[in-house]
């Protein structure tokens, strides 16, 4: 599991518990075995490809090189998944940049009866929602290549500030405990698909 430190000014640094978190709660909580420590890199690292799951989140502006686009392409079309988790403020660039990765594909809501939100825990409504912004239903989308779902960006909900400890946003226990159950069913479902 690996963060995507990411260019264009945005806070990819953003919840810096909320991976650390996830992977202790998958720790105690699934069969699934998973590191304590996240990895952290950027597009143009040489062990980007030693991961198969990239996670990205942040509140400001994304932004790609060449170069990056490139790489991002193949590492999602030789198996990898990438979730972006929009912290707030991400929704416009992150869409850009996903168009300049896969011009020919735009993103699919997921309807509720989708496997992701079956894999492990169960949420007949799809996602919780961890904080309130603009008043909208948290949504999940996807990139497919074929029927692999290869991105999964999740919006209006805010995940990542669910999985942080609680004393940082102060969520209350049930709703942090949606959250990370909505994790572990990301995670488990990427794995596992």
């Amino acid at each position: 599991i690996c963060r995507l430190k990411y260019g264009g000014g945005g806070d990819w640094y953003s919840n810096p518990r909320s991976l650390p978190d996830l992977l202790k709660f998958i720790r105690e909580n699934t069969n699934v075995i998973v590191s304590a420590n996240e990895g952290r890199a950027s597009l143009d690292e040489e062990d980007l490809f030693s991961h198969t799951y990239l996670y990205m989140t942040g509140h400001g502006n994304v932004r790609f090189s060449e170069e990056e686009i490139i790489i991002l392409r193949e590492f999602l079309l030789r198996g990898s998944f990438l979730h972006a988790d929009d912290n707030y403020g991400m929704d416009k660039s992150f869409r850009r940049e996903m168009k300049r990765v896969f011009p020919n594909k735009d993103f699919v809501e997921l309807p509720y009866d989708h496997p992701l939100f079956h894999s492990y825990y169960d949420f007949p409504n799809g996602l919780p929602k961890v904080h309130e912004h603009d008043g909208k239903a948290p949504q999940a989308f996807g990139l497919f290549n074929e029927d692999r779902l290869m991105v999964l960006y999740t919006y209006e909900c805010d995940l990542g500030d669910g999985w942080e400890d609680k004393e940082v946003h102060k969520d209350p226990a049930d709703i942090r405990e949606k959250a990370l159950q909505m994790g572990v069913n990301i995670i488990y479902f990427a794995l596992t698909q």
